[in-house]
């Protein structure tokens, strides 16, 4: 597993917790930092110890928000397409290690942030926190995986309305929507999530395991057959190129 600065790990007996991003640009990631996300996971699939794993944002901003689009700014096509490919191993890798995945959010998860916490099992979100994929803006062609994500959990109609208008909603709108497991004030969110991970790890393991291949075993044939079936580009590559570098400009004229 290739190492990076935005991506660490804590092992505390059979729990693990998994921070992401470095505390600064909310917690952006990579095509590097997602690559070694991958790798973390596949190593922490192989632990027989591990119980529960926790992802949370470094820091007390963000969770994620998501890749950092510097990467894609005048780069060829291929590359974005591959660092696309980077994020989804790395989700496919979290929704597939055997033991349950509990995402801590707070601040914002969108765009790919938004899918890293719709790849764990249970979300528990903080009344601030802020969930979305505003994605289409910058010409980013959804792909089926992502809206996957989101359906599987909100259900169609509410996927279609969140990724054609790239709104963000809040932790109590997240909750009743279905994104979140459940909404607790932004004080209470450590306490919140380190209650449910003693209340798994406190079940036998075996049974635990059990338990998450048997809901996965239902969601298999969705995620198998996207997985499988062919993908176009990830952007519509002049879109996104004009609106990066616009914005890029603002974030450098403001800053």
């Amino acid at each position: 597993m290739s190492g990076s600065a935005a991506i660490g790990v804590r092992r505390d007996g059979v729990l693990a917790t998994v921070r992401v991003g470095t505390g600064r640009r909310a917690n952006a990631l990579g095509t590097h930092d997602w690559k070694a996300l991958a790798g973390l996971f596949e190593d922490l699939a192989k632990d027989r110890t591990l119980r529960t794993v926790v992802i949370s944002g470094s820091g007390s901003g963000s969770f994620s928000s998501g890749s950092d689009m510097r990467e894609w700014l005048s780069v060829a096509p291929g590359e974005i397409d591959a660092s696309f490919a980077a994020m989804e191993s790395a989700l496919t890798a979290i929704e597939r290690l055997p033991v349950p995945v509990v995402a801590s959010v707070r601040g914002t998860a969108a765009g790919a942030g938004c899918q890293l916490a719709c790849a764990c099992d249970l979300r528990i979100v903080s009344e601030d926190a802020q969930l979305g994929m505003p994605v289409a803006r910058w010409g980013i062609l959804v792909p089926p995986a992502f809206a996957a994500r989101l359906s599987l959990l909100t259900g169609p109609a509410t996927a279609r309305d969140l990724l054609f208008t790239g709104r963000l909603v809040d932790g109590h709108e997240a909750l009743q929507l279905g994104l979140a497991t459940a909404c607790v004030p932004a004080s209470e969110l450590d306490d919140a999530v380190a209650a449910l991970t003693s209340s798994i790890t406190a079940q036998p393991a075996a049974a635990i395991r059990a338990a998450k291949r048997s809901v996965d075993a239902l969601l298999a044939p969705v995620r198998d057959r996207l997985r499988t079936s062919p993908t176009g580009p990830a952007a519509d590559y002049d879109s996104m190129q004009a609106g990066l570098s616009m914005f890029l400009a603002r974030v450098s004229h403001t800053g």
